[in-house]
Formats: C-alpha cells, structure tokens, sequence
C-alpha cells in the first residue's frame, strides 16, 4: 500500500532508490540496501527506516534507523546518539537521533529527509 505522496515516490522511481512503504501501526519507508559513505563504518550498506509521522509531508519526519546496526570504522564504537534500539516490524533497529527544526511544509520531501540522511552518514562521530 502507498504512503508516500506522488511526487516522493516520483522521486525515488526515477533516481532509482530502492524503498519499501509500509502501511502498519506506524507509515513508514524503508530504504533497502542504502550505500554508506566508503570507509567510514564496518557496513557498506543498510536498510535505511524513516517513520512518517501522522500529517507527512506537512510533518516533518524526525529521526531514522539502521539495520544492521553500523558501527564507525576507525573506533569500532556507534556513532553519537546512534546506540539505542527501536523496535518496528519484529525487527530491532538503530536509532539515529538526529531532529530537524528546518522542515518547510509544502516544499519538503523524501528527498530532504535523504539529504539529512547523507549528512548525518558523513559526519557521524
């Protein structure tokens, strides 16, 4: 079942992101096989989960979730704020706390979520 808006699932069609919508408790997308940054964790890839909160796209999506866990290369430990497990789908997976207080209802997407996802990736420490 869809829960993205047309021009997110627009979005993610044509630059080919693999992503999964999930329609249960709680709307969801799932970003499957995501590329992390070379080098930086012992994963090259993960499932990527940003809940979508009741109101999306004019609400803006907090925080996101890997799976498997990723831990940083250099030090062997989780990323700051990025050590604490939340349970969705029978699975446990890792939150990434990170908030955003720059969401522009009617001009965000996907795509500014993905964009936060990034950076958070490059800069975890």
């Amino acid at each position: 079942m869809a829960v993205l808006p047309m021009r997110d699932r627009a979005y993610l069609v044509e630059r080919g992101i693999a992503f999964e919508e999930v329609d249960a408790n709680e709307k969801a997308v799932i970003f499957r096989d995501y590329a992390l940054p070379t080098g930086r964790f012992d994963q090259t890839k993960a499932d990527i989960l940003v809940l979508l909160p009741p109101g999306y796209p004019d609400v803006r999506p907090d925080m996101f979730f890997a799976m498997p866990w990723i831990k940083l290369s250099k030090s062997s430990q989780y990323p700051r704020a990025a050590d604490q497990a939340h349970d969705f789908q029978g699975r446990r997976w890792q939150r990434w706390s990170r908030h955003n207080d720059q969401w522009r209802p009617g001009v965000d997407g996907i795509w500014t979520m993905l964009r936060r996802i990034d950076t958070a990736l490059e800069v975890a420490a």
